[in-house]
């Protein structure tokens, strides 16, 4: 009898770790598909967000749904109202460039201590190659679709990667968080770039300053490496301002739940 219970006891701690995998998993997509929404303007700033109705437009246990309106008002882009539930918030102009102001804080920090601790030949290794596939992405004279999605995801690879180089578990989560803020990430307002004249010529402005960040990075020189993200980071600052003063909002609706300064 012993014997049997040792076989199926296995069997149903795997069969728990399981069910707790699939309700993360759950809540993770529910997480994702709703700041999409939000940032996409299906939720307008203000909305009162029916948990019965997200359930069955995502199609989603209420246990996940509501998991992921929690971290979503940790995030900021929601907040919990006096008689329960949820609405979409609203931010200031001030409020927006605060957060982009404290990732270039933390970001020109992480840089500091990569320079004045050094920097795992294999994490510096993975920091150019991520920066040699967008030197590649932005040899085209133009950028389609497809070159502009691709420069997206290895821009927040590389910020992502400055917790590695700083080599702290710690600094990585503080950059995770913070990018996390409303539209405060890496990528929050590049779409404003994609649409103007000079989209190309940006980005490889931008780039020139990954590249001069890594340089100071590797030479240990800290102070000027924390410099350079810092100043990297006027860069989302100037987006900003150009995506609220815009009139042609398609491109990025959740600009909508930002409010101009007055």
């Amino acid at each position: 009898m012993a014997n049997a219970t040792n076989l199926i006891a296995p069997h149903a701690e795997d069969t728990r770790a399981a069910a707790e995998i699939g309700t993360e998993s759950a809540q993770v997509r529910a997480q994702l598909r709703l700041r999409e929404m939000i940032l996409a303007g299906e939720l307008p700033g203000g909305a009162r967000i029916a948990e019965l109705s997200i359930v069955e437009k995502l199609g989603v246990s209420r246990t996940p749904i509501r998991a992921a309106l929690m971290r979503l008002e940790q995030e900021g882009l929601i907040e919990s109202l006096p008689n329960g539930g949820y609405a979409v918030r609203t931010f200031s102009e001030r409020d927006v460039s605060e957060a982009i102001e404290l990732r270039g804080t933390i970001e020109g920090l992480a840089a500091r201590l990569a320079a004045e601790r050094g920097v795992a030949p294999v994490v510096m290794g993975e920091a150019r190659e991520c920066l040699q596939r967008i030197d590649q992405v932005l040899r085209q004279p133009a950028l389609s679709d497809e070159d502009f999605s691709a420069y997206v995801k290895l821009n927040e690879r590389f910020h992502s990667l400055l917790g590695e180089l700083a080599g702290s578990a710690f600094m990585a989560r503080e950059l995770e968080r913070v990018a996390s803020l409303p539209f405060a990430s890496p990528s929050g307002f590049v779409v404003v770039q994609a649409n103007s004249p000079q989209a190309r010529d940006m980005l490889i402005v931008a780039q020139d300053q990954h590249w001069q960040v890594l340089d100071a990075i590797e030479r240990r020189e800290g102070a000027r490496a924390e410099a350079l993200m810092r100043e990297h980071s006027r860069i989302a600052q100037r987006n900003l301002r150009d995506a609220v003063k815009s009139h042609d909002l398609d491109q990025m609706p959740g600009v909508r739940l930002i409010r101009k300064r007055s």
